[in-house]
């Protein structure tokens, strides 16, 4: 099971569900404490800003930053949940939590995935260049994309409340 959640709702999260693996993607990975239950091996802090095209001042998203969150969800065991989260739990948090149940289900259907994120999170706005680099390193050649036009556009807000995905 993939959670997806906020900064500050990720000590609860984690308690809540067990988690023995957390992924961190936002500008300023320095700022996060890792769980005391959580190896520092099975935390991964990946810097990015939460954009769709480069500008001057800020970190875009980049292959080599898809390559390392792909990487790390296979690496994970799966015995115990994964925790995703970004500062708010809305874009980049859940364009990562996507391109991860896609890397772990090579055959699963990307519109399913998203309306499930979709139903579980009616705030869900997935950085739009995180999943298109995702859908280049893991050849779905755009399905990931068009997922995305078919989910729609999520509900304004400033903070997302946490959700699962389920990985089957």
């Amino acid at each position: 099971m993939i959670h997806v959640c906020s900064l500050a709702a990720l000590p609860s999260t984690v308690e809540t569900t067990g988690a023995s693996h957390v992924l961190t993607v936002m500008a300023n990975v320095a700022q996060v404490q890792r769980p005391a239950s959580v190896l520092p091996a099975n935390h991964l802090r990946v810097q990015m800003d939460d954009i769709t095209e480069a500008a001057e001042g800020f970190i875009a998203p980049s292959d080599i930053h898809i390559e390392q969150v792909l990487n790390f969800v296979r690496g994970w065991d799966r015995h115990a949940p994964l925790v995703v989260h970004c500062y708010a739990g809305i874009s980049r948090s859940t364009a990562s939590a996507f391109a991860a149940v896609c890397a772990l289900n090579p055959h699963r259907d990307e519109i399913a995935i998203a309306r499930q994120i979709r139903a579980a999170s009616p705030i869900a706005a997935p950085n739009r260049l995180i999943v298109s680099l995702a859908d280049k390193a893991l050849g779905r050649e755009g399905r990931m994309l068009r997922a995305l036009d078919e989910m729609g556009p999520g509900s304004l807000t400033t903070v997302g409340q946490p959700f699962h995905i389920a990985l089957e």
